[in-house]
């Protein structure tokens, strides 16, 4: 039996523009259309939403944990619905969970649990990002150099053969070389390029070759110079070339997240991510990544040396920073959030927008850019509170 909800009372934003005196109708978790209140069917529920903005659900690309589980080391079922269950109290609806650079067997572990979730229905798991282990010594952060190696035909068939819609992954341009992205993304595969030492025209080889963008720009990459623009210039310069971006005041500088925004051709474009940890949406003061202690303090994560690892940052806390301190409008903070990343994989009629055929993932927004209300598949999510 169809089950018709009617969600009005708030602005809506759907990705584009702001909406006011507009319902949203929604039948079985999708989005049927957008109208005037006294144009509801008469057998709809009606939801009375509060003053805010409705937006759709925050789309993340690179998800390593959240409360307390961490993809490595909870390549389960339950660690992915923990891992999606976090992020959506901040209002990320959907994710890729994310591994970082491991061994070949924890890899097909991450598979098999990612691919055992989406089977099972897990909310909010789109797929699997891959982070590694095909990258550059010297841009390695975090990742554990014992583990870095090149990619052979091996890695090849495990990525193309994953039997999940949505695979991501992330090499350094300088070790995968165009013929191999180019067999990767023939066969349905995301390439990205991070951890890189490349120069310019390496990297724009490897776009040339079929690789969307970059993971997590500024952040373990050649960067922009004058005489040798490196993998920074590269994705900027690059016309179709999409940039992953951690807004959390530590990763870039807001005047290097001012200017890069400026500089991005399109159509390709700057969309954001976490990198978030198991941190998120948990108490815990520490972890450990491949037998190395990382330690939170102070809204960051770090190695003993320093190093940052990873991000202790939640999707509102991305755009709060994006706002506030970088000061980019809101409507275009909240596509970066949403419908940007939803482009990137190839989903943006299901996700990133509210419009008739996307799923009813919404966020409310109250005026301090909190999220009141997380609904996901037209259902609100209530969540403990946090220990």
């Amino acid at each position: 039996m169809t089950s018709r909800t009617a969600f009005l009372g708030a602005t809506v934003f759907n990705g584009y523009r702001r909406l006011t005196d507009t319902a949203v109708l929604v039948e079985d978790g999708i989005v049927t259309a957008l109208a005037e209140p006294g144009e509801l069917p008469e057998d709809a529920t009606i939801v009375k939403l509060p003053d805010g903005l409705l937006t759709a659900g925050f789309v993340d690309l690179q998800v390593n944990g959240g409360g307390g589980a961490l993809l490595n080391s909870a390549a389960t079922v339950e660690g992915v619905r923990t891992i999606c269950r976090a992020h959506a109290r901040y209002g990320t609806t959907a994710l890729l969970p994310t591994l970082i650079t491991d061994t070949p067997a924890v890899t097909q572990a991450a598979i098999d649990a990612v691919r055992g979730a989406i089977d099972a229905g897990v909310p909010g798991c789109l797929g699997i990002h891959i982070e590694g282990p095909h990258l550059s010594i010297a841009r390695k952060g975090a990742h554990d150099p014992a583990l870095i190696r090149p990619m052979n035909d091996a890695d090849i068939e495990r990525l193309t053969t994953t039997g999940i819609d949505h695979v991501l992954t992330t090499v350094a341009a300088e070790m995968v070389p165009p013929a191999q992205i180019a067999r990767l993304t023939h066969a349905g595969v995301h390439v990205a390029i991070g951890h890189s030492d490349a120069s310019y025209e390496t990297a724009s080889a490897a776009f040339a070759a079929g690789a969307r963008g970059v993971t997590h720009l500024f952040n373990a990459m050649s960067q922009l110079g004058h005489r040798m623009p490196g993998v920074v210039g590269a994705a900027l310069d690059g016309p179709d070339s999409w940039c992953g971006l951690i807004a959390d005041g530590f990763h870039v500088h807001p005047a290097a997240i001012a200017n890069a925004l400026r500089a991005k051709r399109a159509p390709g474009r700057i969309y954001l991510v976490t990198d978030a940890m198991s941190t998120v949406g948990s108490a815990l003061t520490e972890f450990e990544l491949n037998g190395r202690v990382i330690t939170r303090a102070g809204g960051k994560l770090t190695l003993e040396d320093g190093t940052l690892a990873g991000s202790d940052l939640d999707m509102i806390g991305a755009l709060r920073f994006m706002t506030n301190v970088v000061g980019l409008p809101l409507d275009e903070t909240l596509r970066m959030a949403s419908l940007y990343p939803a482009e990137f994989l190839g989903i943006d009629r299901t996700h990133g927008r509210i419009a008739p055929g996307a799923r009813a993932d919404f966020v409310l927004l109250g005026e301090d850019l909190s999220a009141e209300a997380v609904y996901i598949g037209g259902e609100r999510q209530t969540f403990e509170p946090l220990a």
